[in-house]
């Protein structure tokens, strides 16, 4: 109706001819003349014209159309048809099959062909975040906003930045909103297994972004999900499919969702200040219930009655348990049957030395597969050096060894030997990654006191720590020699010429004159 106004304007306030409107609006000067001469017969003054609607405005200049175009048939309730149209998959309706039904109750109403053209622009007029259809519980959208917030440290008056995410399900627009401190897998995770919480149950898909901590890669070779988001979604029986990447287009349920969330909740905390990651998720749930139970304007229904509605009856039932976050890794079996995690030691059976397993582990456990087989399950260790060796996972003469000998036992025999045996025990232990594969080199030398004596032992310990040779072999090599005797006594600490003061065996120089 510019056009109408337009040639009014320009007839009645600046008084042009029919000629000049034409050449200023470019409408023929046959409709020119027509829309003044039903300017005339109207009889209404120009500041009339402006206060009228466009819909008003086309009734008085155009009666005999709008007579037409009224119609006395009943329109399709689109909302109902829209919400039925979601349960699809479940419910198998169609377009068609909710005419047929229209046209039950109403014999006399718009045909197929005008029944879609009604849908289809009600479909049109709906806001962004509901403009795909979803069908009922099928799909989460998940993503990052891009506006963090600043999480103030009381102690050090340093500024950290909170990550927040955001999950929408897809047919009710449904959202749940959870702050961490990064965007790092094991954040990412425990925010899905607190968003399926919040739901209370779990979608049959998700569609996240292509950060690391969901997919490796995504590209014409393929899509390859991180392990470990894998692993949490066969917890939970999701298939996993990401978007395109840079296709923002492929979520706009998510987009809309953070964008809404930032809108609606973060702008509102641009005046507080946070102290923990625990304050600011409690201050997100208060107002995510306001954001969830507000009416969307063209649907006249909230999102929370939208879920009751649609998603909650058709999302798949919680496990028992929730997802405990695993990492993943591949080792090698080492010769001793242990594998090294983090400067920590699990031993496996040792008939899979020198094979490649997988190692899944979470703060509390660390679980080993061979081919999707569990072959080894231990505590986890937090501190350097430490092992845990099961004794199933021993060949027959470690495990003799191990059930006769202890780090007690050994320190104790060491002992009553003499000093430099509980030397060379304690040394040793601290040349090994673990106590067991010291067992049998430490019994094999304070066995030798049996064959040669203790102080002979000890004199050839002495030696040896001087020397800086401790195997075995040298040892024995030192006492077959007794090398320890042609060092010079003078050059010999005075504790340790006490050994060689008290050695029975040892004569004066009187013995020989």
């Amino acid at each position: 109706m510019k056009s109408v106004r337009d040639i009014v304007k320009f007839h009645s306030d600046m008084g042009l001819s029919i000629r000049k409107i034409q050449g200023a609006t470019g409408v023929a000067k046959s409709t020119v003349a027509d829309y003044v001469k039903r300017f005339k017969e109207l009889g209404l003054s120009l500041e009339q014209i402006e206060a009228l609607d466009d819909d008003s405005l086309r009734l008085q200049f155009f009666p005999e159309i709008e007579s037409v175009v009224v119609s006395t048939k009943a329109m399709p309730d689109m909302n109902y048809i829209h919400q039925e149209l979601k349960r699809r998959k479940k419910t198998k309706v169609t377009l068609y099959l909710l005419w047929e039904e229209y046209r039950i109750d109403n014999p006399d109403g718009y045909g197929y062909t005008q029944f879609r053209v009604y849908y289809r622009r009600f479909n049109k007029k709906l806001n962004p975040s509901m403009r795909q259809t979803h069908l009922a519980g099928e799909k989460l959208f998940v993503d990052y906003s891009g506006l963090v917030m600043p999480i103030y440290n009381q102690r050090t008056g340093e500024v950290d930045t909170a990550q927040i995410f955001v999950a929408v399900l897809g047919a009710s627009g449904y959202t749940f909103v959870h702050a961490t401190h990064s965007q790092k897998q094991e954040d990412f995770i425990y925010s899905h297994v607190m968003c399926y919480n919040f739901f209370g149950g779990v979608p049959r898909v998700v569609v996240p972004d292509n950060l690391k901590s969901a997919i490796i890669s995504n590209n014409k070779n393929g899509i390859v999900v991180n392990e470990s988001y894998a692993d949490l979604n066969r917890h939970y029986g999701i298939v996993v499919e990401p978007t395109r990447v840079r296709k923002p287009k492929d979520k706009p349920k998510a987009e809309q969702g953070v964008q809404a969330i930032q809108r609606f909740i973060l702008a509102k905390f641009r005046h507080h200040k946070f102290f923990s990651i625990d304050e600011l998720n409690e201050a997100i749930a208060q107002l995510l219930d306001g954001y969830n139970n507000k009416v969307i304007k063209h649907l006249q229904q909230s999102r929370t009655e939208l879920f009751k509605e649609l998603d909650a009856p058709y999302l798949n039932p919680l496990p028992l348990n929730n997802y405990v976050y695993k990492q993943f890794k591949l080792a090698r079996v080492n010769q001793d049957y242990h594998i090294t995690l983090e400067k920590c030691n699990y031993s496996v059976p040792f008939k899979y030395i020198k094979e490649e397993v997988e190692v899944r582990y979470s703060t509390q456990s660390v679980y080993i597969y061979t081919k999707h087989k569990l072959i080894a399950t231990h505590p986890r260790l937090r501190r350097v050096g430490d092992t845990s060796t099961l004794h199933e996972h021993m060949p027959n003469d470690h495990q003799y060894i191990n059930e006769k000998m202890n780090p007690d036992r050994l320190r104790s025999w060491a002992k009553n030997i003499g000093e430099y045996s509980s030397v060379f025990v304690e040394d040793a232990f601290t040349e090994v990654e673990h106590n067991p594969q010291a067992y049998r080199k430490i019994s094999a030398v304070l066995s030798l006191a049996k064959l040669y004596g203790n102080t002979e032992l000890e004199l050839a310990l002495m030696y040896a720590v001087q020397m800086r040779t401790i195997t075995t072999k040298s040892i024995k090599s030192i006492l077959d020699k007794k090398l320890y005797l042609a060092k010079s006594v003078n050059n010999i600490p005075s504790a340790q010429q006490s050994l060689f003061n008290n050695h029975t065996n040892i004569r004066g120089a009187d013995e020989y004159k």
